[in-house]
């Protein structure tokens, strides 16, 4: 059984983030979480911890320009806690959240070649679609999910 505790993140919470992310993912990806994302989307994120210490993080948002909408943005789990359903207790506790607040479908992207988390994401029960031609403008071509949410 997992022993993470979960809460809502703080923007306080983004340089220890930022301190680890590109070791877990495996690659440079910092650029793509700017601190604007803690300081701004920190009430619908979330930070898993073991004994005081990051263990996982989950960036996400409800949007205001998609009514009904959530977003997950960015996802990681420190290697050790890998394989304990963590990922799984983030997105739950998103998901949950989200479905509180009136959204009706949550949505996230990633990579074509990121196979783990299109897997990850088809157990999970979001439908995969793609790779979407361009999305991310010409020449990057990205896999979208999406889920509706129980009302």
């Amino acid at each position: 059984m997992s022993t993470e505790a979960i809460r809502p993140a703080r923007p306080d919470d983004y340089d220890a983030i930022a301190t680890v992310v590109n070791d877990w993912w495996g690659r440079d990806v910092i650029g793509g979480l700017p601190r604007l994302f803690l300081d701004h989307f920190h009430p619908t994120s979330l930070i898993a911890e073991h004994d005081g210490a990051l263990a996982g993080f989950l960036i996400g948002f409800y949007s205001p320009g998609q009514s009904g909408e959530a977003y997950i943005h960015y996802v990681a789990v420190h290697p050790d806690h890998r394989r304990g359903g963590l990922a799984r207790r983030l997105y739950e506790e998103f998901l949950s959240g989200a479905t509180s607040a009136g959204c009706t479908v949550a949505r996230a992207i990633t990579a074509p070649v990121n196979e783990q988390s299109i897997a990850f994401h088809r157990r999970l029960g979001f439908e995969v679609a793609g790779p979407v031609p361009d999305y991310n403008g010409p020449g990057h071509n990205m896999i979208t999910f999406a889920r509706p949410l129980a009302d």
